[in-house]
């Protein structure tokens, strides 16, 4: 037998400001206060969704809100569900549920669990992971049209990075 290997307490303890700021970033998100939103990230920032992969990414607090706003633009219900936050150091782990809805009358709950790494109050990495089945088998086909057809000029490749 090996020798026991012990953590130190304060090791095991949570973040109170990286769980702040996320629990913060996740009212503005819902409230699409996109001024606000922005604040949340600097220019190294990067999001994902796990689904598009790395080289689906967005780049800095513009290009970031350039992204969201491509998903969440045209939806006419975007509330939070349950949720439940964890944080280990400087990384968030929030398991939740958003429901969207679309003028023409579908709707769905996407079950998600988002990973963010805060540095100095900062989201410096945001990855979501979530099942793309689920959400493209509720969408309306014009919503669908209108991602295939959008500007994707804030698209960065993170592969490596993230």
């Amino acid at each position: 037998m090996g020798e026991a290997r012990t953590v130190p307490v304060a090791a095991l303890k949570e973040d109170p400001a990286a769980k702040e700021v996320a629990a913060a970033f996740w009212e503005a998100l819902y409230a699409r206060d996109w001024p606000l939103i922005r604040s949340f990230f600097g220019p190294d920032s990067i999001y994902y969704d796990v689904p598009t992969t790395p080289a689906a990414a967005a780049r800095g607090p513009r290009d970031i809100e350039a992204r969201l706003r491509l998903a969440l633009a045209g939806l006419s219900e975007y509330s939070h569900g349950e949720s439940r936050i964890v944080a280990e150091g400087d990384t968030v782990v929030t398991e939740h549920e958003e429901h969207w809805g679309w003028p023409t009358g579908e709707r769905v709950t996407l079950p998600f669990v988002s990973v963010q790494r805060i540095e100095d109050g900062v989201i410096a990495l945001w990855r979501d992971y979530w099942d793309m089945n689920t959400l493209m088998a509720a969408a309306p086909p014009g919503w669908q049209e209108s991602l295939a057809a959008a500007d994707l000029s804030w698209v960065f490749d993170a592969t490596g990075l993230a």
